[in-house]
């Protein structure tokens, strides 16, 4: 299903599919400060009636602080809400903003989706 609640973005889509087990969000585009609003608005009230949320960032071609900022914010807000926020796919650039923002922490428990276990 496709998201319609919040004004959509030309530069990220969001697909997500709810289960029994986890809402899943399918972020494709771009996550920068024209779009992390669109992301906050989007993800921020499935947090509330979800036990994990896991963020697919497969199709996602650049973070910036914004976005990186946004990412953290719903980690918080989903931490406080017992919920369980997961990020899955990134890709090398996006991992290795994690790490020099000092922020992969955050992704504690989720290093084998983001490539940080070692070998």
């Amino acid at each position: 299903m496709s998201l319609t609640g919040a004004v959509p973005s030309p530069q990220l889509k969001l697909d997500v599919e709810k289960t029994v087990v986890e809402t899943s969000v399918r972020c494709t585009g771009r996550i920068t400060s024209t779009t992390a609003e669109f992301l906050k608005t989007s993800v921020r009230p499935l947090i509330p009636g979800a036990k994990r949320i896991v963020m697919d960032l497969t199709n996602v071609s650049f973070l910036d602080s914004s976005g990186l900022g946004t990412i953290v914010g719903l980690w918080v807000t989903a931490k406080k809400a017992n919920c369980d926020l997961k990020l899955v796919k990134a890709n090398h650039k996006i991992i290795d903003l994690f790490l020099m923002s000092n922020l992969a922490s955050i992704l504690e428990g989720h290093e084998e989706y983001l490539g940080l276990t070692p070998d």
